[in-house]
């Protein structure tokens, strides 16, 4: 995934994200797929939340369609950390229930960035970039992916379905990283 230059952010956007909004943005991708970039203020200081991020096994806290999250090898190399999981999650929309299963490369950034990239699973491609930095008095998590599933879902749809459920899945990860975070 490319990355985008993301503009600054301006005084009405600072109060909205202070408040708890979260922004999204939607990129094109493919004629079968969704691409799209969400920020996120979390409360919490950035090595707080950093811990919490790369404790993969819990992203089924965060993610409630997220069923399984497994860390298969963890190596570092040339100042990176790399992992590669197994993850399994269900869906279900419509009248039609659905599970995905994916293999990632991951490369982290120590404190700052993970980036995911498919080995193999459910999805003919799938890129995501998750950012963290300090801002206010916490930290702003930007999320870029982008992803396109095996079965033909026209665009539109997939992209509705990500303006839906990831504004969701932050917040719940907001609110579990937070309320571990003031134990």
């Amino acid at each position: 995934m490319s990355a985008i230059a993301q503009p600054p952010i301006n005084h009405q956007q600072r109060l909205a994200l202070l408040a708890g909004e979260i922004f999204l943005e939607t990129q094109a991708h493919t004629d079968w797929g969704g691409a799209l970039t969400a920020k996120m203020f979390l409360p919490v200081e950035r090595s707080l939340v950093w811990q919490r991020l790369v404790d993969f096994p819990q992203w089924v806290q965060y993610f409630p369609d997220l069923v399984y999250s497994q860390i298969i090898t963890n190596t570092a190399k040339s100042g990176y950390t790399y992992r590669r999981l197994y993850q399994v999650a269900k869906k279900s929309f419509l009248f039609l229930a659905v599970e995905v299963e994916i293999y990632l490369q991951v490369r982290e950034i120590l404190g700052e960035e993970l980036a995911f990239s498919l080995e193999k699973g459910s999805f003919k491609d799938f890129n995501a970039n998750l950012k963290v930095k300090d801002w206010e008095k916490g930290t702003l998590l930007t999320y870029s992916v982008a992803a396109t599933p095996t079965i033909p879902v026209p665009s539109i749809l997939i992209q509705q379905a990500m303006q839906l459920d990831l504004p969701q899945n932050l917040r719940n990860m907001r609110r579990v990283i937070s309320q571990v975070n003031s134990r």
